[in-house]
């Protein structure tokens, strides 16, 4: 038995390495060794902690973003009905959408995890998404829209409805007691995973974030622009929070890997690329300036086959092109990492923001 010991005042301490080391070995991302104590070293996953690093930097405050040009134009003849209505949607799903990734985060995924340093940066994640809620709660308060406005589209607009049950169905597959050494339930998890990071956060997230950018590009609704643009810095991050979570789950639990398991996550993305088609149409049921529905579509399928691709599996839409190569430099998934012109944002005890010109990055 391998054995440190410390003398000091007469007092021996003696340690057991290889219970230590027998402690670490048993850390996994599912039916890992459980402990009360919050011990994150050492990292048994340093990519878990790496991107919790990077997470904290990139905080944010949206008080902090003014909104008196945006006030001002949604009052005016500056911008169009339509225009509006693109950021009614906006505001009308996120203000749901947000909180249904925060509330599986916490009470499915880092409940049933069981490394230190994956409950770690699942915490930064769902405490980012209050953030983006906050967000969404001062872009309807700025804009006097009215809030019950809000709860209303997510109860009646039908494409909105259909996208919140398609997710919150497999959320609550996984709210009771489940035996995990069993490979159906490990694949419940994993189905999880693949479906809140890489369908609705990674795929669904892009159309809607594509419109409000657009917008901001031409002017219009600057500040709601910013703030969307931070949100999908962040977005990045859980992006590949979940990508490395699932590869890690299937790593250390192979069973789960099956043909027809990875068959049921294409079709899972292909029926959740259907439902962000029919939302997309919903969000442009006229012309407006420099939009177009097809192009919106054809773009989200391009996401679609990178996130396939990301975790090894074949793509859905042969040949789908980034018809919005404009919007790449804001969103590409290649990046996203650094993907905005504007500010980079740190964390401040004053919550200022750093301010980076555009010429300087």
């Amino acid at each position: 038995m391998a054995t440190r010991t410390y003398t000091f005042g007469g007092r021996e301490f003696v340690l057991d390495v290889d219970k230590a080391e027998q402690a670490i070995a048993e850390k996994r991302v599912i039916n890992g060794r459980i402990t009360m104590a919050f011990n994150l070293m050492p990292l048994k996953y340093p990519w878990a902690y790496d991107l919790y690093r990077t997470m904290k930097a990139n905080h944010w405050e949206p008080e902090d973003i003014p909104m008196n040009k945006d006030v001002s134009q949604w009052k005016s003849r500056e911008v169009s009905d339509i225009d509006r209505w693109i950021i009614r949607m906006a505001v009308g799903y996120f203000s749901a959408a947000e909180g249904i990734v925060g509330d599986n985060i916490l009470h499915v995924v880092r409940e049933l995890v069981t490394a230190s340093e994956l409950k770690l940066v699942l915490g930064r994640h769902a405490h980012e998404e209050n953030v983006h809620a906050d967000s969404l709660l001062y872009m309807i308060s700025s804009l006097g829209i009215d809030p019950y406005e809000c709860e209303a589209m997510f109860l009646d607009v039908p494409t909105i409805r259909a996208k919140n049950a398609f997710v919150t169905e497999i959320s609550h597959a996984l709210r009771r007691g489940l035996d995990l050494t069993l490979t159906a339930n490990k694949q419940l998890l994993a189905k999880n995973i693949f479906t809140f990071g890489l369908i609705m956060e990674g795929t669904q997230f892009y159309g809607l974030f594509g419109m409000v950018l657009s917008l901001y590009r031409q002017g219009k609704f600057p500040g709601i622009g910013q703030m969307f643009r931070y949100t999908l810095r962040d977005e990045s991050n859980h992006i590949e929070l979940f990508r490395r979570l699932l590869l890690e789950l299937v790593n250390e639990n192979p069973d789960i890997w099956t043909s027809s398991f990875q068959e049921e996550l294409r079709s899972l993305m292909a029926q959740g690329v259907r439902l962000e088609e029919d939302f997309i149409r919903d969000c442009l049921p006229l012309p407006a300036v420099g939009l177009k529905p097809e192009e919106f579509i054809e773009y989200i399928h391009y996401i679609a086959n990178r996130r396939l691709q990301g975790v090894g599996l074949d793509p859905l839409y042969p040949g789908a092109q980034n018809t919005l190569p404009w919007l790449a430099e804001l969103m590409d998934i290649r990046k996203e990492q650094n993907f905005f012109e504007g500010r980079v944002t740190e964390y401040r005890k004053a919550s200022a923001l750093a301010v980076v010109s555009d010429d300087e990055l």
